[in-house]
């Protein structure tokens, strides 16, 4: 199992509980921080002494206060520490729930592990840590369902057409001219609103920006 172990988590609570997920499992003596930035440097430090972490779990959103830092949430953390300890295993714990969210943390970061802030957490956690010491991945059971639901979804040449259209600064209102002008079908406002509205739904977004950013990301436009 897991021995030297850096949890990065802003909530005192939360980090109690976790040490505590670890301590039932015979990892004793995790180190813990509160900020990004600390977490990046305990990580330099330990390579440098020649005794690196094994695994690293940090939660994804940290509340900013007077102390000022570089990296700002976890994602910006996980990628910096990649950089200096590209074999770092990584367990993500939070309370994010968007699947497109938590399937672009595997697919663009390389994480290991995945487990949600909720109901039956520690038993997750537990799960995950053994799984991932095994060198699998792991992903909270209610997460599953909708990643796959997620991953499931095709872009239609509709799809790519609309959402095109609004990257490049044309507004919603405006695009149902411009499909009637090159005789695409459907052509209706109400037919543009409904299919991104469905795309939002499937992927976990509340917004058009969100969407677009995503489908630059996997290369859709």
């Amino acid at each position: 199992m897991f021995k030297n172990v850096l949890i990065a988590e802003d909530h005192e609570s939360a980090n109690i509980s976790v040490q505590k997920t670890l301590e039932e499992l015979g990892i004793n003596g995790a180190k813990y921080v509160y900020y990004c930035d600390h977490a990046l440097t305990w990580v330099r430090n330990a390579l440098r002494s020649g005794e690196p972490y094994d695994l690293l779990i940090t939660d994804l959103y940290f509340e900013k206060d007077h102390y000022e830092q570089q990296l700002s949430d976890g994602k910006e953390l996980i990628q910096a520490v990649k950089q200096v300890q590209p074999g770092l295993k990584v367990i993500v714990f939070s309370a994010e729930s968007r699947p497109a969210i938590v399937d672009g943390l595997f697919k663009t970061l390389s994480i290991d592990g995945y487990v949600r802030k909720a109901r039956r957490d520690a038993q997750h956690l537990k799960e995950a840590l053994q799984v991932v010491y095994g060198n699998k991945t792991y992903l909270s059971p209610d997460l599953k369902q909708t990643v796959r639901e997620k991953n499931s979804h095709e872009f239609t040449t509709f799809d790519v057409t609309i959402i095109s259209l609004l990257s490049k600064g044309m507004l919603q209102k405006d695009i149902p001219y411009y499909l009637r002008q090159n005789d695409i079908k459907p052509s209706g406002l109400s037919s543009v609103e409904k299919r991104l509205n469905l795309m939002k739904e499937i992927l976990g977004f509340s917004k058009n920006e969100q969407l677009i950013v995503y489908c630059k990301d996997i290369g859709i436009i």
